[in-house]
């Protein structure tokens, strides 16, 4: 059943921070109802990381939009670009990565994709395929349609140029390479964030110099962390990933400051506009308590990802950890290998996996997130026996049986 055009255009717009031009973008859906023929929809991926988070769940839902309007969708993953390293909002030189670390990184981006993407009409490519097949000749002339005037128009470039930060003539090519792969899949739409805006639009001019007509940009906006005021980053560690646990998923949102809310029952749980500006309303009036808004968005976000019993069930288990003040039903064991079974917490928090570092486990311990069978520990120094079994507690929702063999 073909969509009218009216019709593709609310969903495409929907929640949408840009779409341009919009006028353009009409045309080509309407091309399409006639012609009954597919629009090519692109969203490229930087595998400088291998998890994907709910953040990056906002661009993928459009991207699923446009495949139930019976589109397109080809997702790229970018494992050469990757070795560039996207420089935007970057205030110095990103590190490259080899090609063998941007494929590894990719590998696993298209099975957690796939639990919002329909498989049924999705291509899933390495942008490898034709950008390592470019000459030297052919980057030249690429690098030929585009100026360094028109590249210090982006910002993170122009602060950098003004501030005397270095910037490596390799980053100039990261915009010209991400053009290259909608000019190689003949590209008609391409998502990203609103910090690609730049990257986008340079795809439009590279397609028109290699005589394309040139994709239209929808734009989504970036899903602030779980702090409320970075954007969501792994390496920020402010956000829920699609491979978290419903456990995690649950616990993290109740951490949300109370100014997320309405904005994350809308892109990351996946309301209408209208819905979150209501939630908002109820909790401006106070007809609606920000835990109990929580709770349910909560539950919300994890039966997304992982069904309506695991994210009730998710429900009970902080309920029982954070109202009751129990421990969960289900704690892993662990035994250590050691001849002394009297050893110093923080050498056991570390070899457990429950601090990354001696440091780190000292500073758990001096701010009170360490307690062994229920009683906080505060002295660094602390020598716990391990003789028989020990439950560790490590921040909110870390629990660990620990012996030694």
């Amino acid at each position: 059943m073909v969509v009218p055009l009216n019709e593709q255009m609310d969903i495409i717009l929907s929640d949408a921070a840009e779409v341009l031009p919009q006028e353009e973008l009409a045309r080509k859906v309407e091309r399409s109802i006639k012609t009954n023929k597919q629009l090519i929809v692109k969203l490229g991926c930087d595998p400088s990381r291998p998890d994907l988070h709910i953040g990056h769940a906002v661009v993928l839902r459009k991207m699923r939009q446009f495949q139930d309007l019976g589109h397109q969708a080809i997702l790229i993953v970018g494992d050469f670009t990757g070795m560039i390293g996207d420089p935007t909002g970057k205030s110095k030189t990103r590190p490259a990565l080899s090609l063998s670390e941007t494929r590894d990184n990719g590998k696993s981006y298209f099975e957690q994709a796939a639990k919002i993407l329909s498989m049924d009409n999705l291509k899933m490519c390495y942008n490898s395929e034709w950008l390592s097949e470019m000459s030297f000749t052919d980057v030249i002339h690429l690098s030929g349609n585009y100026t360094v005037a028109q590249m210090l128009e982006r910002d993170d470039f122009s602060k950098r140029f003004k501030t005397g930060e270095p910037i490596s003539i390799h980053e100039f090519l990261y915009p010209l390479a991400q053009a290259m792969d909608s000019v190689a899949i003949k590209s008609d739409v391409e998502l990203g964030g609103t910090d690609q805006k730049f990257n986008l639009m340079v795809g439009r001019d590279i397609q028109r110099a290699y005589q394309l007509e040139p994709q239209c940009i929808v734009i989504m906006p970036i899903l602030e962390g779980t702090d409320g005021i970075e954007k969501m980053s792994k390496s920020l560690g402010n956000y829920i990933g699609l491979t978290d646990t419903p456990q995690d998923m649950f616990g993290k949102t109740m951490s949300i400051p109370d100014s997320l809310i309405s904005r994350w029952y809308q892109y990351a749980a996946n309301f209408s506009k209208e819905e979150a500006d209501l939630i908002q309303v109820k909790l401006n009036t106070g007809d609606l308590h920000p835990r109990t808004a929580k709770v349910e968005l909560g539950i919300r976000i994890a039966s997304l990802y992982h069904g309506e019993e695991s994210a009730q069930n998710a429900f009970k288990e902080f309920e029982k950890i954070f109202v009751k003040k129990d421990v969960p039903d289900n704690i892993e064991d662990l035994e250590l290998k050691s001849i002394e079974t009297l050893l110093l917490i923080v050498d056991v928090l570390v070899i457990a996996g429950l601090a990354t570092s001696k440091n780190e486990a000292r500073r758990l311990i001096q701010g009170g997130g360490v307690s062994v069978d229920s009683e906080k520990i505060s002295d660094v120094n602390f020598m716990v026996d391990l003789s028989s079994k020990k439950l560790f507690k490590v921040g909110k929702r870390k629990f660990l049986n620990i012996t030694v063999r």
